[in-house]
């Protein structure tokens, strides 16, 4: 058995693995599904979270299970940037990472590098914020500087330091082959996201982060994350293989069984090759 420990996207929270638990508890594994700092039920102010926050909720999970519990991470676009921090700091712990239309950005780059390279992205352009998209850009490389995230910590108002997502693209950009009920779901589950996390570079070694093996889960019909920006990811930062699925950028909603299909399919390429 494998537990898999499930990090949800932006906006969202543990609740959007609800279809996806059943499954795997089917196939034989078990799914943890929390909801990372500043979502769902945690109560951190979104605008104190950090990358630093996010990742070390997901190390305690890791630290409080069993020593001998096989571990695979699995992170929903924008937290492709958590798992990876993770998996530098507990390497021996993780069995592989699955990265399912997430963001998986090299050492030394931020998840905002990628996402304003994104242009037509759904959610690039229906991002709410009070923050415009030509200063965005200009901070994406002010607040790469530690010292600048500080200051803009204790400087700006709240409402800058997070993001939403215009209610009126939640389906066209998350959701467009999903049954009604998740759209009315989202109008009522969806929260704001905060900003520092995607601003901060990664900081990933080859004994660290390289030697955890990686999947990737591309989505052919995203207008999230879009496929060209998935596979300009990928081929950059290499994964041992990809799945590829067609469906909008929430799979486990509209397709849940192909999803299983391929994380217990990832299973077989994290598996150590027998000895000669």
């Amino acid at each position: 058995m494998t537990t898999f420990i499930f990090l949800h996207g932006s906006f969202h929270a543990g609740w959007n693995w609800h279809k996806v638990l059943p499954l795997l508890a089917s196939a034989g594994h078990k799914g943890l599904a929390p909801d990372l700092p500043g979502h769902g039920r945690d109560r951190t102010p979104p605008h104190k979270v950090t990358l630093k926050s996010s990742t070390d909720a997901v190390l305690a999970i890791i630290d409080a299970l069993p020593k001998d519990e096989e571990i695979v991470l699995v992170a929903h676009s924008r937290n492709g940037i958590v798992i990876s921090e993770a998996a530098e700091a507990r390497p021996h712990r993780l069995k592989g990472l699955v990265y399912l239309a997430a963001y998986l950005v090299p050492s030394g780059r931020s998840m905002m590098d990628y996402a304003i390279e994104d242009p037509t992205s759904l959610v690039v352009q229906n991002v709410q914020s009070s923050t415009p998209p030509q200063t965005i850009r200009r901070l994406v490389t002010i607040f790469k500087s530690p010292f600048a995230r500080a200051l803009g910590r204790a400087l700006l108002p709240s409402s800058q330091q997070i993001h939403r997502l215009k209610r009126s693209a939640y389906k066209p950009a998350l959701y467009h082959d999903c049954p009604d009920e998740i759209v009315e779901l989202a109008n009522t589950l969806l929260e704001s996201e905060p900003n520092w996390p995607g601003f901060e570079p990664l900081s990933l070694t080859a004994n660290g982060f390289g030697s955890v093996p990686k999947t990737y889960i591309e989505c052919l019909e995203d207008r999230a994350v879009t496929l060209p920006l998935q596979r300009r990811m990928y081929q950059e930062t290499p994964c041992d293989k990809v799945f590829s699925l067609a469906s909008s950028h929430s799979p486990f909603f509209s397709q849940p069984e192909k999803l299983v299909e391929a994380l217990i399919e990832s299973l077989k390429v994290f598996a150590p090759t027998p000895s000669a």
